[in-house]
């Protein structure tokens, strides 16, 4: 047992996002209780590689675990889609804070917009985005569509969008809605979820202190939200069956109706034009994940990894 610091250390990366998330989290603690303390990661500092090959594999987050296990810092805030699966030694996610919106959103040029197409956007459109997710599903709905790869936090994103180096860009919807940034000139065009996954995830944040530290691990847990954590749990446990990790175009989002959770996963080959769902319900959030990572696998969902 360790007692409880004067003031609890916040660990963040130091992305507007990220930020926001820190002091988001801060102010539900109580600011005065609070120091926010940044860390590099090796995905900030790695800005060559496409995402799908860092989302779920710690790259956002390593260095911010060593942290809290040397005790630079108490509480680490991540957020979870880029949590690796597998719990690290010695750290536990205490809390998963109410879920943001969880869909995907294209941010696209008004003068591209083609009302009358798929997503908005004329054969041809030049579409930015690094997950190879997104751009399996842009594909599969829109195989006109040109998809190519386009790194950097939200800004950078939005300032190369208004550079007209791409017609559009894809987003996570929850990052728009957080940061409010200026987007003159652009549209948000909404992308429902019964037609578009989500990484497993993909909107929530986690809370995540050393496995010892009795005292904090009770003042995060009064932020847990159960509905967000079963949600979150039964997405992240379908992505555990593949593997978990990011190297897969592969989305999963659970809703809960009536107490049970209800998950639509998703696994397409790169190109999009292969792509098997799965839709499965219960009450057990493991359980749900894995019968749908089954469904799946049976339809052949392995062969496209």
């Amino acid at each position: 047992m360790h007692a409880m610091p004067a003031k609890i250390k916040i660990g963040t990366r130091g992305s507007e996002l990220a930020l926001w998330q820190a002091n988001h989290v801060a102010e539900r603690i109580g600011r005065d209780r609070v120091e926010i303390v940044i860390i590099k990661t090796q995905g900030d500092r790695i800005q060559n590689v496409s995402f799908d090959k860092m989302e779920g594999k710690g790259f956002f987050t390593k260095e911010i675990e060593e942290a809290l296990l040397v005790r630079t810092v108490d509480l680490a805030v991540h957020s979870m889609k880029d949590l690796p699966v597998e719990e690290t030694p010695g750290l536990v996610v205490a809390a998963v804070l109410e879920r943001e919106d969880p869909s995907d959103v294209l941010l696209v040029r008004d003068d591209r917009r083609d009302a009358a197409r798929p997503f908005g956007l004329p054969a041809g459109a030049v579409v930015g985005t690094s997950s190879l997710r997104r751009a399996a599903q842009i594909r599969a709905i829109a195989p006109d569509i040109d998809v190519r790869p386009l790194r950097g936090n939200v800004g950078t994103r939005i300032r190369r969008l208004a550079e007209k180096r791409f017609d559009a860009i894809m987003l996570a919807r929850a990052g728009l809605l957080r940061l409010a940034p200026a987007i003159d000139g652009m549209t948000m065009e909404p992308i429902p979820l019964d037609r578009f996954l989500p990484a497993p995830a993909q909107g929530a944040l986690a809370l995540q202190v050393r496995a010892d530290d009795a005292e904090l691990i009770g003042v995060i847990r009064a932020l847990d939200h159960a509905d967000t954590r079963r949600s979150v749990t039964a997405e992240r446990s379908f992505l555990m069956h593949f593997g978990g990790g990011c190297q897969i175009p592969l989305g999963a989002y659970a809703r809960l109706e009536n107490g049970a959770i209800i998950l639509d996963g998703v696994v397409a080959s790169r190109d999009g034009i292969t792509i098997v769902r799965g839709n499965v319900s219960g009450s057990d959030p493991e359980r749900v994940g894995a019968d749908c990572a089954h469904q799946l696998k049976k339809q052949g969902a392995d062969s496209l990894l």
